[in-house]
Formats: structure tokens, sequence, C-alpha cells
């Protein structure tokens, strides 16, 4: 396939199609379930089944949608999802009245002047912007304000938020921009026009999200099947070791059968895969934490069947970082 439309060439169009059959073939089966498995005790998992697929449906084609559009289209989708994440987060957050300035300075100065970075393609400035300069800034602002009660578990909430929200996951789809720095250099990168992302770029996006992601929906069918230990009770009783174990191996195998979309071999497609798998893991374990400590059983109810944005998002958030740069230092 020869056609290229926007970010999409021939290798975009033949990873979406695969998703397409996957999600035409998750739909066959779970009507086929609805049929046979009448008992009411089944009722719940397949109504969780059906919201989960058509969430996928719309998901896959926002994402298509966005990548035919082109790079400027695609960084807006994550600056915006960036946006409804971290209003989740603070949403469920111990914040006051008194942090409303420094929320706004995050909101609508601090997260646009990141992804305007990211658009232009100041590697620089997008790496240390919000880890440093804005990390600082937030909680002198805080305290400007003259409330120190909760001082200390306030200003950690809203530095926290924003690096997972925003720095953390504008990693992956700064990730359209490393192909232009492994064939010509940084500093070409870096200079490089606003929207000059390529298909090659759009290739690697892709592939960390259909490991990641595909990890997330493997060990969910794994602990359905044969989840029996959890890992970490207290926090979420649904992460069990076989559906770790199993989810990870089984997306960490669909990793390195991509390795023909990326740079690497497939052994190191696969370890790539692994590494990811693993932080998205720790990212989801993470954020189960976090609801837990304040009560919640999701984050938002965004997505039909998965949640809020963040819901979804916790595994990206801890891989896409790990991904970027270890691709980013050893394939440059």
């Amino acid at each position: 396939m020869n056609l290229t439309i926007g970010l999409l060439d021939g290798t975009g169009w033949r990873l979406l199609i695969g998703a397409v059959v996957v999600l035409v073939t998750a739909s066959i089966v779970t009507a086929i379930l609805g049929v046979t498995l009448r008992a009411e005790r089944h009722e719940g998992l397949l109504q969780n089944l059906r919201a989960r697929i058509w969430a996928w449906w719309i998901m896959v084609a926002l994402l298509v949608g966005v990548l035919m559009a082109g790079e400027t289209v695609t960084i807006l989708l994550f600056a915006g999802l960036s946006f409804l994440a971290l209003r989740e987060f603070i949403t469920i957050s111990p914040t006051t009245q008194q942090d409303r300035r420094a929320l706004v300075w995050m909101f609508w100065i601090i997260l646009p002047i990141h992804y305007f970075s990211v658009w232009q393609h100041w590697y620089g400035f997008f790496a240390v912007f919000i880890p440093v300069y804005a990390f600082l800034f937030l909680p002198v602002r805080s305290a400007l304000t003259g409330e120190t009660r909760g001082f200390l578990q306030r200003t950690s909430v809203i530095q926290w938020s924003l690096m997972v929200c925003v720095y953390a996951l504008s990693h992956a789809v700064a990730l359209l921009q490393l192909p232009v720095a492994m064939h010509h250099g940084r500093e070409v990168a870096e200079g490089s026009p606003p929207g000059s992302g390529g298909p090659e770029g759009a290739a690697l996006l892709l592939f960390l999200i259909i490991v990641v992601q595909g990890s997330d929906v493997l060990q969910y069918i794994w602990g359905k099947l044969f989840g029996r230990h959890a890992i970490a009770p207290t926090v979420s009783p649904n992460k069990t070791w076989e559906s770790f174990i199993g989810g990870v191996l089984s997306a960490t195998a669909l990793g390195a059968a991509l390795w023909w979309v990326t740079p690497f071999t497939w052994w190191q497609a696969g370890l790539l895969a692994f590494v990811s798998c693993l932080l998205g893991f720790c990212g989801g374990l993470v954020m189960s934490a976090i609801k837990r400590d304040r009560g919640v059983k999701d984050f938002g109810a965004f997505i039909p069947g998965h949640g809020g944005i963040m819901d979804r998002m916790d595994s990206l958030t801890f891989a896409a970082p790990v991904f970027f740069h270890l691709t980013r230092f050893f394939f440059a």
C-alpha cells in the first residue's frame, strides 16, 4: 500500500487495518458470548466488554483521523488529552481556593507553552521547561498566597499532576519527531519546521500505543481467565501475577512481531516492548494507589467502559517517556 495521507503511509495503514481486524473479531466474539452466556452472573462481564470494545472503536477512529490530518492536529489532540487528564487529577486532589492562581498558571499558561515547544520541535526547551522552571515556579506562586496549611501536600499534588498528565504524556506525541533526529541529527531536528513530523514517527507512536494498550487488554484477559494471586491486594485486587506475567509476555511477543514498523531489529523491538509493558503496569499500579487514597473507583467517566482519560492513559504516562528517551539515546 503506497497511499500516504498525513502521517500515515503504507506501514501505518497496515497497522491500523490490523487493529480494525482485531476489533471486528472482538466484536463478533462478544456477540457470540452474549448469545451463549445467558446466566445473569455473566451480564456484568458482557456489558463491560461491550463498553470497552465500543470505546476502542471510537478511540481508533479518532487516532486515524488526527494522524491523517497531520502532526499539528495530533499534537492538539494530545494537548487536549493532557488538559482533560489534568482536570480529572486535580478534581480528586486536596487543593484549596488558595491554589487557584497556581492552577490557572498550570492549565492556561504552562500547558500551552509546553505543547507549543513540542510543535516547534524545541527539544531542549521541551525537555526542561516543566521539570525545572515550572517545577520551581508553582510552589513560589502558591507561597505568595500566604496559606501554609497543607502547603507541602498541595504543592506536591500540583507538581506531580503536571509532571504526569502533561510532561510524561507529551513524550508520546513527541515520538513523531524522533525520526528527524535519527536521520539528520539533533540540531536539524530542533530547527525543523512545525508540523514536519513524518510517517516514521507515526509508526513509532502506533507501535508504543499498540504494545502498551495491548498489554492492558491482554492483562485483563489473562486475569479473567487465570487470575488468582493478587500482586498488591490493597491497591488493586484485579492485578494478579497471572495477568501480569501473561499480559506482559504476550505484549512483548506482539512488540517483537511488529519490529518491521520500527528502526529496531526483532529482539530490540521485543526488549523495548518488554520495558514499555513493565512501565505501563507500574503506571497503572501507581494510579490505582492514588484512586484508593482518594476513595474513588475511576478518575472520571469520560470514556464509557474505561472511566476517565487518566484511567486509559495511566500506563502510557509511565511508558512514553522511557520509550522516547531509550529510542533517542540508542538509535538517534
